[in-house]
């Protein structure tokens, strides 16, 4: 069912006005510490239950074409909430608001906990949250891995497997041409269900992005801008994939900051309200300071909204387009694999013995006894604190 255009629905309740949009998609801005499924849970008792702009059934349809869509899936659904009820200006208005208080938040961080000589309890805290940043990606994989197990048909398991497998050695080895291998297990799914249905209800070819990583010239805004557009526009299955993406080129190729440094970026956006995404403005702000934050953020978030400004009333077809799902079937496996393949590499970054134990104690806490992913960033913090206050060795 296509999404009704925000004034088409006669029944529904009043549109709310402008200020009210950027107020409430603000509030959940503010308050939504935890990643995706906060924002989304925050957003159906908003917009669904509490207010009844939109029908459950709707709301389910427009969750399902976010996760279809490259790019970050909750902060789509919330730009796509403020379209059905105010519009356009409605979408720019709450997705700006949305987006805006961790935006400043993380930006306020980075210049604390990246400069060049912070306080020596900013660096113990950051080391101690860094060293948990591998236990967090082996978790929001974990997280990943049993939906799209039940996604992949029976026949396709295999190719299940061997795209977690080409997902996880590309972002372990090749980080710098990771997307390539996603886009290319996406394209190689969509191909191979292509052949299975050669009956003549085949799947047609979907166009795919053309990349021309080699034309991005030289200076820091391109970079910077290639980058931030990587992971706005070219990253499948869950906002932790933006870490491989990112890692290889901020870290051993533009040399714009240190792995420790990255550590503590990546421990910034999980700890922040607002999208996971917000750790490219972190980058950002290593490479060229604030305006590089902003410029980071900006690319990183501008294709999320030009999906729902131009495609949200096509949201129905593009749910049960099977050329989207067959594609989404090879990326989103790879993108997994991907993850993990980036825990190995962020256990690299780790300098100090202590570390590996705070690593182990973030292990523990986030698998088996399933605490939060921020409550548990903050308790290696504080251990950080402590252990480099006592006089412990803290990375420089």
């Amino acid at each position: 069912m296509a999404s009704a255009a925000p004034a088409d629905n006669p029944t529904a309740p009043p549109r709310p006005g402008l200020l009210t949009v950027v107020a409430e998609w603000g509030r959940i801005g503010c308050t939504g510490f935890g990643g995706p499924l906060t924002h989304i849970r925050m957003l159906r008792d908003l917009t669904v239950e509490r207010r009844q702009w939109l029908d459950g059934e709707e709301f389910e349809d427009a969750l399902a074409a976010c996760n279809l869509l490259p790019g970050p899936a909750s902060t789509q659904l919330a730009i796509f909430c403020a379209w059905r009820v105010r519009g356009r200006l409605g979408a720019l208005a709450g997705g700006a608001a949305f987006i805006a208080p961790g935006l400043i938040l993380i930006l306020a961080l980075a210049v604390l906990f990246l400069a060049g000589s912070p306080p020596l309890w900013v660096q113990g805290a950051g080391a101690g949250a860094g060293a948990a940043i591998a236990a967090v990606a082996v978790h929001a994989a974990s997280g990943l891995m049993p939906a799209s197990w039940r996604r992949a048909q029976q026949a396709s398991r295999a190719r299940w497997a061997a795209y977690v497998v080409a997902g996880g050695l590309a972002a372990a080895t090749i980080g710098p041409w990771l997307v390539l291998v996603l886009l290319g297990c996406g394209a190689c799914e969509l191909a191979a269900q292509r052949a299975r249905h050669r009956d003549g209800s085949a799947l047609g070819v979907a166009p795919l992005p053309l990349l021309a990583a080699g034309t991005i010239g030289g200076g820091i805004a391109l970079s910077l801008i290639w980058v931030a557009f990587k992971v706005g526009a070219l990253s499948f299955g869950g906002g932790f994939v933006i870490v491989p993406l990112m890692q290889a080129d901020a870290v051993a190729h533009y040399h714009w900051m240190t792995g420790g440094q990255f550590l503590n970026a990546v421990a910034l956006g999980q700890i922040t309200p607002g999208p996971v995404v917000l750790t490219v403005a972190a980058v950002g702000y290593a490479a060229a300071g604030i305006w590089g934050g902003l410029l980071a953020a900006a690319v990183a978030f501008t294709p999320s909204f030009a999906f729902i400004l131009l495609g949200a009333g096509r949201f129905g077809r593009i749910r049960g387009d099977q050329r989207a799902m067959a594609f989404l079937g090879g990326a989103g496996p790879a993108a997994i694999g991907a993850i993990l393949g980036s825990a190995v590499q962020l256990a690299r970054a780790l300098t100090e013995p202590w570390q590996y134990a705070v690593l182990a104690a973030a292990a523990v806490l986030l698998l088996p006894l399933r605490r939060g992913i921020v409550a548990t960033l903050l308790a290696c913090a504080a251990a950080g604190v402590i252990i480099a206050l006592a006089g412990g060795p803290v990375p420089h």
